[in-house]
């Protein structure tokens, strides 16, 4: 199921990232933190009152250095109404209205998207006497925050939820597999789609996506039928608006959501940026089967270990995704395209992959005898039983005596043994520990 996509917009200074980190905090329950995944957070999945969504701090999203503040906001407004289902546009009350809160009021007054109008700081009686000048903005009532304190979120969350689409889900059509090519602009995207769509020559119809400029390809080899998903718009590729290409994470978020196996473009000769890290990052928390491919392969000058130190960088600054297999190829040569089908059907069985109960439970035996678990606070952590409830990602849960004393290196340890035992080659695994507090407590 696609999530609705919720975009935070407003110029600096305004509350922006302060908002979406308080409500990451206070309101909404989001992904964990794992260890390796950027700090720099631009999204959060999000639940409020039962309605899941994409939340995106359209701050923290990388723009040129040369870019004025204005020129910037104005990006960010395309942005949002391009991509986000509801838009809350952040102004900041202490500053009062402002020139540039004017124009990108002026661009979302004409957007066909639900606008939230949000004044931050409200802090005081005062300042809420202050907020009646942002209806000349003339995006309806706007609602006083502030994100510092914590007041009035709940109220704003209501309406996000009221503005949001109603969810559907998406189509699943049995044994096929959905690819998702995801990356930033101009890594080869749309190449690698059309060098395998050519190479083949076996287009069986052309499906309109639920992304706004993508068309998902229905496409077949070797019996296995796959849907590409090209976050770049193929089919439009003149229309693109370049400032707002530049924002190309948040089609991304919305491929992933709708994907089976996730295809990580990495640009061979610009390596591994920040903005690639947010993007993997996405990809990894969701548990969706990930491969990293190296792009532009033919551009780089090699010697006997490029290939090795290539692989060695992107393990390092992708450390969240050790267990996505590394392809290198060259869309424009077609050099190892042939391997792409062939690896994402691979990693689609390791996503979907169901181990017996006891089988399972005779490798995590061998694992705390081969390495017993360490004793915490005078306890030491006892394993009863172990099950697997859930597939892509695979997922297991683990009974113990107490889940406070599994410490997060020995749950790490076990995750390690479970690789080696059945090797679950390019899917991330979710590993749930329950004690016998948990359980009396349900």
């Amino acid at each position: 199921m696609s999530k609705p996509i919720v975009a935070i917009v407003g110029r600096p200074n305004v509350g922006k990232s302060t908002l979406f980190n308080r409500i990451a905090q206070k309101r909404v329950s989001i992904v964990e933190d794992i260890p390796g995944v950027t700090r720099d957070r631009i999204y959060m999945d999000a639940e409020w009152l039962g309605h899941e969504f994409t939340m995106i701090d359209t701050g923290g999203i990388e723009i040129e250095s040369t870019d004025k503040i204005l020129t910037s906001m104005r990006h960010q407004a395309k942005l949002a109404i391009e991509e986000a289902d509801v838009v809350v546009f952040v102004v900041d009350v202490k500053a009062g209205q402002t020139a540039a809160d004017e124009e990108v009021a002026a661009i979302l007054r004409n957007a066909r998207k639900p606008v939230l109008l949000a004044v931050n700081k409200v802090d005081s009686v005062k300042d809420e006497t202050e907020i009646f000048e942002f209806y000349n903005l003339g995006l309806g009532d706007p609602y006083p925050i502030s994100a510092a304190n914590a007041l009035g979120l709940g109220d704003l969350l209501d309406q996000v939820i009221a503005a949001l689409p109603r969810q559907t889900a998406v189509a699943d059509e049995t044994d096929t597999i959905r690819v998702a090519f995801i990356g930033r602009p101009n890594v080869g995207k749309s190449s690698l789609v059309n060098s395998l769509l050519g190479e083949e020559r076996v287009i069986v119809s052309d499906i309109p996506g639920t992304t706004r400029d993508a068309i998902d390809t229905h496409y077949s080899k070797d019996g296995t039928d796959f849907i590409l998903i090209d976050t770049a718009g193929m089919r439009r590729k003149a229309k693109i608006d370049q400032p707002v290409e530049r924002y190309s994470v948040i089609r991304s978020l919305r491929a992933v959501d709708r994907a089976d196996v996730v295809l990580m473009l990495i640009d061979a000769v610009d390596g591994v940026t920040e903005q690639d890290k947010k993007i993997a990052g996405y990809a990894h928390e969701a548990g969706r089967a990930s491969i990293i491919v190296v792009n532009k392969w033919d551009l780089v000058e090699k010697d006997s270990k490029t290939t090795l130190r290539y692989t060695e960088n992107i393990r390092s600054e992708l450390g969240f995704m050790q267990y996505a297999p590394v392809l290198f190829v060259s869309a424009l040569t077609k050099q190892r395209v042939q391997r792409v089908s062939e690896l994402v059907k691979f990693v689609a069985e390791q996503h979907a992959m169901r181990i017996a109960t006891s089988v399972l439970n005779q490798v995590v035996e061998d694992a705390v005898a081969i390495n017993p678990p360490p004793s915490e606070r005078g306890r030491k952590l006892k394993i009863y039983y172990t099950t697997q409830p859930g597939v892509k990602p695979p997922t297991f849960v683990f009974f113990v005596n107490d889940a406070e004393i599994m410490h997060f290196s020995y749950l790490r340890y076990l995750e390690n043994k479970l690789r080696e035992a059945f090797g679950f080659e390019g899917t991330p695994l979710k590993l749930v520990v329950r004690g016998r507090k948990d359980k009396e407590e349900d």
